[in-house]
């Protein structure tokens, strides 16, 4: 009869020792990493509620049955759901228990001498005996010490090595990729992000109302947002006229803060700082300023109205919803700068500029569905139940009557989008970007190798050993051996 062999089973702190070796292996942050990347598609697939709420309420109208579990599985907020961040922070911990042991034993291995000179150099590559002198030892550490080679000097011997930048450059490449998700994981935390339209002349508040979007890190609230505020006094973008792309934009803004009040100028890459708030000028547009009257004659809105640019030369679409009127009334409109007409689109903008500007719109009556609490954009309008009641254009100083009131189309201005970025760790993040790029470089193209001499008597032995198959030890050999014959 055979023996039955008998394992003793794990406790309970060697089963947590094995998980924790399963867990900091090599492979075990390549898989996390992949499914990182794969965890992430549904983000760029399914609109996300902290991105485009009105995206997610149009994705619930079209789909309900599968936007309610796409919703229980947390796919319209990936970043932030339960899943997400355990893979997130187990390929951190993994990262971080694979590298940092290596990392350890590497520089203290660097900090070590080179291993002593094998007995049988003959077994090695790139082995060559030939004939030398007493002075052959003083000639091979003089060239080590010119090379920048660690040396271990025996008897009759010297044991060379150089080339560690390659595992150096390895192991700065991983501790790289822990930086960066320091600093993702640091501006997820404690970051904010907003963005709000601003029109020429008037003035942006740092508080949560005044954006039109805004979202918070998880351990931040409306309580972290500086106290500043940003007046646009001027707007001026400059395109080129044969090509009609744009040159350079500039606000010219009056900020106030905590240090007093100030002329200032934003550019697309000259944001303005407070502390570690950046305001960016992310994009622009142009504002039709309207006044519409009901039909007793009284102004139920007027204002500016921002429209949303559809092209580089600024034709733009837009709606202007009067809830005061009664009925209400609703106008789905175009604008463009510089009015021209196409036999296939219609009306078209030939440049971006205020060159013959003009307003397009329909005009609807019925109810706006602004009272039912649903977002919606301010840029189109649910048509749908209503009813269509005008159709006309204007330029700048004209008016439209119709039966149930009038549109007066008194001019345009331009408008700006702000971008409030508060991102504390993306100079981890960038700095951690550079180390992993340089890292990675001299992983590719560093060179470990070794070089051994020993003389007996007349006879001098040299041999050499690549690291990791790295070429070029054959060149340096031969050029190593000259030197010691004196050659060179």
């Amino acid at each position: 009869m055979s023996e039955q062999t008998n394992l003793p089973e794990l406790g309970f702190r060697a089963t947590l020792r094995y998980l924790w070796h399963q867990l900091t292996s090599m492979r075990t942050a390549l898989i996390l990493l992949m499914m990182l990347g794969v965890a992430a598609v549904p983000g760029s697939l399914i609109p996300q509620r902290g991105q485009n709420p009105i995206a997610v309420r149009d994705y619930y109208n079209a789909n309900p049955d599968l936007a309610r579990w796409v919703d229980r599985f947390s796919g319209f907020d990936v970043y932030g759901s339960s899943w997400f961040s355990a893979i997130y922070i187990l390929l951190f911990i993994s990262l971080i228990g694979c590298v940092l042991p290596r990392t350890i034993e590497h520089f203290q291995a660097m900090r070590a001498l080179p291993p002593a000179t094998p007995k049988n150099l003959s077994r090695l590559e790139e082995f060559e005996s030939f004939v030398g002198d007493k002075d052959s030892l003083e000639r091979a550490r003089l060239w080590f010490k010119k090379h920048r080679f660690r040396v271990r000097i025996d008897n009759d011997s010297i044991s060379a090595e150089k080339g560690y930048l390659r595992e150096t450059g390895n192991l700065f490449f991983h501790l790289a990729l822990i930086l960066v998700l320091i600093g993702v994981s640091f501006g997820a935390l404690f970051g904010m992000r907003g963005e709000a339209i601003i029109n020429q002349g008037e003035r942006f508040i740092n508080v949560p109302t005044t954006y039109d979007s805004i979202s918070y890190g998880k351990l931040v609230d409306e309580s972290s947002l500086p106290t500043f505020s940003i007046t646009v006094d001027k707007f001026v973008a400059k395109y080129d006229p044969f090509t009609n792309a744009p040159q350079d934009y500039t606000a010219y803004v009056t900020v106030t803060d905590s240090r007093g009040t100030s002329e200032k100028t934003i550019k697309v890459n000259n944001p303005l700082t407070f502390d570690s708030t950046r305001v960016y000028l992310q994009a622009n547009g142009y504002s039709p300023i309207v006044t519409v009257r009901d039909s007793k004659g009284f102004v139920a809105f007027q204002g500016p109205v921002p429209f949303l640019p559809q092209d580089g030369n600024l034709r733009s679409i837009g709606s202007i919803k009067v809830p005061d009127a009664d009925p209400q009334i609703g106008f789905v409109s175009s604008f463009v700068p510089t009015y021209e007409r196409s036999t296939n689109q219609g009306a078209i903008s030939s440049y971006p500029e205020l060159l013959d500007p003009k307003l397009l719109f329909s005009i609807w009556q019925g109810d706006l569905g602004l009272d039912t609490g649903v977002p919606q954009s301010i840029y189109r309008i649910d048509t749908s139940k209503m009813k269509k009641i005008g159709l006309s254009s204007l330029k700048p100083g004209e008016r439209f009557d119709f039966d149930e009131g009038s549109i007066t189309f008194e001019g345009v201005i331009p408008w700006v989008n702000l971008q409030v970025v508060q991102d504390p760790g993306k100079e981890f993040a960038l700095f951690g970007a550079i180390v992993a790029v340089l890292g990675l470089l001299a992983s590719l193209f560093g060179r470990r190798r070794r070089i051994w001499i020993r003389v007996a008597g007349n006879k001098v032995e040299v041999a050499g050993l690549a690291k990791n198959g790295a070429p070029g030890l054959n060149e340096e050999v031969a050029v190593f051996i000259k030197e010691i014959k004196g050659e060179m």
